[in-house]
């Protein structure tokens, strides 16, 4: 496979994963994410922001979470957001902190 082929493929499966995370499966909460598989959508707007700023274009973290939640994270929160269990609290002190760190 070439290189641009497989960079084409690789896109498509990421733009498919933002579309499953943003649109597909809108009941899945962060902290389940992040506390399994210690990345979520915050994660992926981060990723996708440090791309960004490190091409030289100007992107907010605001902007870049509209590109991963479809939609401001107010009305992210208001319309699928739950609240998180102790238990999930606990574990993602844990998770944050093995897969972040200091980054927000």
């Amino acid at each position: 496979m070439d290189d641009q082929t497989q960079l084409e493929l690789e896109a498509a499966a990421f733009r498919r994963l933002r579309q499953h995370l943003m649109q597909d499966r809108t009941d899945v909460q962060n902290i389940d994410m992040m506390n399994l598989a210690g990345f979520c959508r915050n994660c992926l707007s981060r990723w996708y922001q440090e791309a960004a700023n490190e091409r030289g274009i100007d992107m907010t973290k605001d902007a870049a979470r509209e590109t991963f939640y479809g939609m401001t994270m107010d009305d992210w929160k208001a319309n699928y957001q739950t609240d998180a269990s102790a238990a999930q609290q606990e574990t993602f002190k844990d998770a944050f902190a093995q897969n972040v760190g200091d980054k927000s």
